[in-house]
C-alpha cells in the first residue's frame, strides 16, 4: 500500500510538472508575441515622434522667435520676450468699443475682434479675426519703436463666405 502511495504521488507530482512546464511554455511564447507587437509600435510611435518634431519645426520656420535676423533689430530694446509683447499691443486693440480699427469690415453677429496673432518677423504679422459667426484673415505690417510704441498698418484682408 504505501508503494501505491509514493506511484501515486510520483504520478500527480508528474503531471502537475507537466502541466506547468506546457503552460510555463504558452506563457513565455505569449509573452514574446506582445513583445515583439509592442516593440513595432514603440518604433511606429518613434517614427510618429520624429515626423512631429520635423512639421513643428516647417511650423516654426515662419516665426519671429525663430528668426536670428529678425530679433537682431530689437536687441538694442533689451526685450526677453518682443513676440509676446507685439501680440499683446495688437490685443490690445481689441480694448476699443465696437469693432476692431484694424479690420476693415462691421462685425455681422457682434463686433470683429482679432484672435490668434502669428508674429512671422520683424515687419509683418498674420491675425485671425471673428465676430462669432463670420471670420478672416489679417496681413499687418507693425513696427516696433525705440519707445517701446508699435504702430500697425493693414496690408491686406479676407472674409470668408459662409457656406451652407
Amino acid at each position: 500500500m504505501k508503494k501505491n502511495i509514493f506511484l501515486y504521488l510520483f504520478v500527480f507530482v508528474s503531471l502537475i510538472l507537466l502541466y506547468t512546464l506546457v503552460n510555463g511554455n504558452k506563457i513565455q511564447e505569449s509573452n514574446a508575441t506582445d513583445i515583439s507587437k509592442l516593440q513595432g509600435e514603440v518604433e511606429s510611435l518613434k517614427d510618429s515622434v520624429k515626423k512631429a518634431k520635423i512639421n513643428l519645426l516647417d511650423m516654426q520656420y515662419f516665426s519671429l522667435e525663430n528668426n536670428d535676423d529678425a530679433l537682431a533689430y530689437y536687441d538694442h530694446l533689451n526685450m526677453e520676450a518682443p513676440t509676446r509683447y507685439i501680440e499683446d499691443k495688437l490685443l490690445e486693440t481689441n480694448e476699443r468699443k465696437g469693432d476692431n480699427p484694424l479690420i476693415p469690415y462691421e462685425g455681422m453677429e457682434s463686433d470683429f475682434k482679432i484672435n490668434k496673432i502669428k508674429v512671422m518677423n520683424h515687419k509683418w504679422i498674420v491675425a485671425d479675426f471673428s465676430d462669432g459667426q463670420y471670420w478672416g484673415d489679417l496681413i499687418i505690417k507693425y513696427e516696433l519703436k525705440d519707445d517701446l510704441s508699435v504702430d500697425f498698418t493693414l496690408l491686406d484682408h479676407l472674409l470668408y463666405t459662409r457656406s451652407n
